[in-house]
C-alpha cells in the first residue's frame, strides 16, 4: 500500500482550488490533479459555492483560428512559452501565462477562458498547432499545425473587414437605448 505525501496532496489542493478560482471545468481538474471525481466536485462546490458545469470540453482547433480567439490564443500563448523556456513546470507556467494573460486583457468576461487556454495547451502538446511568423509585423501567432506558414499575416497586420463592428453596433444601441430612456422619463 503505497503512502500518500501530505505535502503532495495539500499541493495538489492548492492547484486544484486555483484553477477552480480561474474558471477550470472539472474534466479540467480530474485530468490535472489526482484528486477523486467526488472530492473535487465537493471542492468546487466549497469554492464556487455552485455545483460545477456540465458539458463537453471544446474539441476543434478551428476556433483558435478565427480573428478575435486566435489575437487572444496567441498572447496567452506566448505568455505560457516565455514561462516554460524559463524552466517553469507545465502547470506552473499555465497558471502563470493565463493570470497574465487575464491582467493584460483587462476584461471581466475574457475571451479565452482557463478551459479554452487549457484545451489550446493540449492541443500544442498533440501537434495540431503550432506558431507562425507574421511576415508583416514579425510576430509569433496560433496555426493549425502542418500547414504552409511561410506567406503568414496576423490579424492584426491584416484585419477581416468585419473586425470590431459588433462592439460599435453594441455600443451604438446602447447609446439608442439610453437616449430613448431619458426621452420617456423626461416625458413623464
Amino acid at each position: 500500500m503505497t503512502q500518500k505525501s501530505l505535502v503532495d496532496e495539500l499541493q495538489q489542493l492548492q492547484l486544484a482550488v486555483e484553477l477552480i478560482e480561474l474558471g477550470a471545468r472539472l474534466q479540467v481538474l480530474e485530468t490535472e490533479t489526482e484528486i477523486s471525481r467526488a472530492r473535487l466536485v465537493k471542492l468546487y462546490k466549497e469554492v464556487r459555492g455552485v455545483s460545477p458545469p456540465k458539458g463537453m470540453l471544446p474539441f476543434s482547433t478551428d476556433w483558435f483560428m478565427t480573428w478575435q480567439p486566435n489575437l487572444h490564443a496567441s498572447l496567452f500563448h506566448g505568455f505560457y512559452r516565455r514561462l516554460k523556456a524559463q524552466g517553469a513546470s507545465r502547470m506552473n507556467a499555465f497558471v502563470k501565462a493565463y493570470r497574465f494573460y487575464l491582467e493584460h486583457v483587462g476584461e471581466d468576461e475574457p475571451v479565452l477562458a482557463l478551459t479554452r487556454a487549457w484545451t489550446l495547451v493540449r492541443f500544442f502538446e498533440s501537434d495540431l498547432l503550432e506558431v507562425a511568423n507574421c511576415k508583416t509585423c514579425s510576430g509569433h501567432f496560433v496555426v493549425h499545425a502542418h500547414t504552409p506558414s511561410h506567406d503568414y499575416v496576423c490579424g492584426i497586420c491584416q484585419p477581416p473587414s468585419r473586425a470590431g463592428k459588433t462592439a460599435a453596433r453594441r455600443k451604438a444601441r446602447e447609446e439608442l437605448a439610453l437616449e430613448q430612456s431619458a426621452a420617456v422619463a423626461s416625458l413623464g
